[in-house]
């Protein structure tokens, strides 16, 4: 990996770290994808573990071909904005885990849609060398209006310079949105396009929702 670094770092650190590595993030792109992965992270009560579980998922037959959890110790705080300094070493550990090798990388967090463009999405995305999508339940920074109601329907996620950095999307009728943007390696129409693309029955892309359930299960 070509941008590794240390984890043991103050949050201050961790600020730094983000923006000097922001300025890498490769904000396009159309990636041809044939396995999706999706990865999803939880704290292990009590025992100061992270917990992160990814299944990759052939495309477009969306079937489960690969899924692994691994656990991984961590001393950093909960900071909002910093999550992936709490579950990035989870989530290396769980990748080194994977015979498939996926294509596409969705996070259940933020992308460009950050107050130092440099989310979990993108923070994985860079040390991963993946083409990565952060789709958010919630919104961490920025401003959007509301969407229409149908499945598709969208709003941009605008910064305070009104630049657009993420997109409010409606993945079923009548359901609250996602909160989708780029990782890393891949553009912004290509990131909505092929979140709608995995999405199912359910609110979240099929590859998040099944991590989701196995990490909640562990």
């Amino acid at each position: 990996m070509q941008f590794q670094h240390p984890w043991d770092m103050s949050p201050k650190e961790a600020v730094a770290l983000q923006s000097k590595l922001a300025a890498n993030v490769i904000a396009e792109g159309a990636p041809d994808v044939s396995f999706v992965a999706g990865v999803d992270v939880h704290p292990v009560s009590a025992t100061g573990m992270m917990l992160a579980a990814v299944c990759v998922l052939s495309f477009p037959s969306l079937e489960l071909v690969e899924q692994k959890t691994a656990r991984v110790k961590t001393d950093f705080p909960y900071v909002p904005g910093l999550l992936s300094f709490r579950e990035g070493p989870a989530v290396l550990a769980v990748f080194q885990k994977l015979k498939t090798h996926p294509d596409l990388v969705l996070f259940d967090g933020q992308g460009l849609a950050h107050p130092r463009r440099f989310g979990l999405a993108s923070h994985m995305g860079l040390l991963l060398d993946l083409p990565s999508i952060g789709c958010a339940k919630s919104r961490l920074y920025g401003d959007c209006g509301e969407p229409g109601p149908h499945k598709g329907d969208l709003s941009y996620l605008l910064d305070k310079n009104r630049e657009i950095i993420g997109a409010c999307l409606r993945t079923r009728d009548n359901v609250k949105p996602l909160y989708v943007s780029v990782g890393h390696k891949i553009n912004l129409d290509s990131a909505i396009w092929l979140t709608l693309a995995y999405i199912t029955k359910y609110r979240q892309p099929e590859p998040l929702r099944l991590a989701h359930r196995m990490a909640k299960n562990r």
